[in-house]
């Protein structure tokens, strides 16, 4: 993800810091300095987010190492203002391993909030729950009640939290899987109109959370419609096949021409007649405000990419081209170029099916209209 910064590795995946977040250690700073004018204060309320957000982390890490087990590999894990993102390649096809990937995140809250729970008892700490407030009570008690909280919230049954996931695993044991993720979205963007209308209200703040949950669940439908009309159909039928590549050699300016005489935007590099590297816009227009024009592409060109074969399922390459910065994928048949996929191809390809499947229905109408024969 743009304008992240790595800070450290565990278990093969990288975890990142979205800028954004040091503003919220900023604001809470200062929210902490203000009302104590104390130094030791501020520092103690950055303490305890930061705190909070290992948390987070901890709970990112429940999904991913879980979905580990299935096969399915992590990305990247980035921590933002409004909690943590693990990027998994794709979820579980097997909704009983969906259910236990969603669960395992918030599991680990729980297990953390056990913990608190058991040293705060041990050691008197603990201080009536009425008492507590976002500033002021027991470090470890807050951090337990923050964890209990992040259970509550990540459960609710409603995309794009945890408790959405659950019920679509759930539902999807019994049902068709699309037919499952519609019905749990539409579950969801009615959670979301009560959270508005509440938040209208009593909090504003649920207004935000009702928007972010009706978005959430749209785009999880949407996604897994889209999955569902690309499942079964290989890449062969739906990659571009008229495009131009580069050489290693080659220089920018060549890419130029080759940007400027046609619509194709990413270019795969190849040596021989194998794929090497993806040029992409961006790293293009990129290079040329900082090299010359007569630059090698190989000193410019993407050399950790995805490529796929011609056989395999245009549904399970999308989602793996989903969240990578180059949307170009080399489609490859015994290790030859053959074609390319990008994320503007498939939508084009979806597009044309869809019309297709209108026109089809529509004739089936015509030819299934019963004919009154006149006398």
């Amino acid at each position: 993800m743009k304008w992240s910064t790595k800070i450290g590795t565990f278990a093969g995946i990288a975890v990142y810091v979205h800028t954004t977040f040091f503003i919220l250690l900023a604001w809470i700073a200062f929210a902490h300095w203000q009302t104590e004018h104390s130094a030791a204060a501020a520092l103690a309320g950055v303490a305890f987010i930061l705190a909070l957000f290992g948390c987070v982390v901890l709970h990112e890490f429940g999904h991913a190492l879980t979905a580990k087990r299935f096969g399915i590999k992590t990305r990247d894990i980035t921590l933002l203002p409004i909690g943590g993102l693990a990027r998994l390649e794709r979820m579980p096809d097997d909704p009983r391993q969906e259910l236990w990937v969603a669960l395992a995140g918030p599991a680990v809250n729980v297990v953390i909030a056990v913990v608190l729970f058991a040293v705060v008892q041990s050691t008197g700490a603990a201080v009536p729950i009425s008492a507590l407030d976002v500033r002021t009570g027991s470090f470890l008690e807050r951090l337990m009640i923050v964890n209990v909280f992040l259970v509550v919230f990540n459960m609710l049954p409603a995309f794009p939290m945890d408790g959405g996931r659950v019920l679509r695993a759930l539902l999807a044991i019994r049902m068709d899987y699309t037919r499952a993720t519609q019905l749990a979205a539409n579950i969801g963007q009615g959670m979301a109109f009560l959270f508005g209308l509440l938040g209208l209200f009593f909090n504003p703040f649920l207004i935000f959370i009702a928007l972010f949950v009706w978005i959430g669940a749209g785009q999880e439908a949407a996604m897994t419609q889209m999955k569902s009309a690309l499942g079964g159909i290989p890449l062969e039928r739906a990659m571009i096949t008229d495009f131009r590549t580069l050489t290693p050699q080659d220089s920018l300016a060549r890419a130029v021409e080759l940007l400027l005489s046609g619509t194709q935007q990413d270019f795969p590099v190849v040596d021989g007649r194998t794929v090497v590297g993806i040029l992409t816009r961006g790293d293009l227009l990129t290079a040329l405000a900082r090299q010359e024009r007569g630059s090698p592409v190989a000193d410019v060109m993407q050399r950790d990419f995805l490529v796929a074969d011609a056989s395999d399922m245009i549904d399970v390459v999308f989602q793996r081209l989903q969240g990578r910065d180059c949307h170009t994928i080399p489609v490859v048949r015994r290790g030859h170029l053959i074609g390319l996929l990008t994320m503007d191809n498939v939508g084009e390809f979806i597009s044309v099916q869809t019309a297709l499947g209108s026109q089809h229905r529509s004739s089936q109408g015509r030819t299934d209209r019963p004919v009154r024969l006149r006398p």
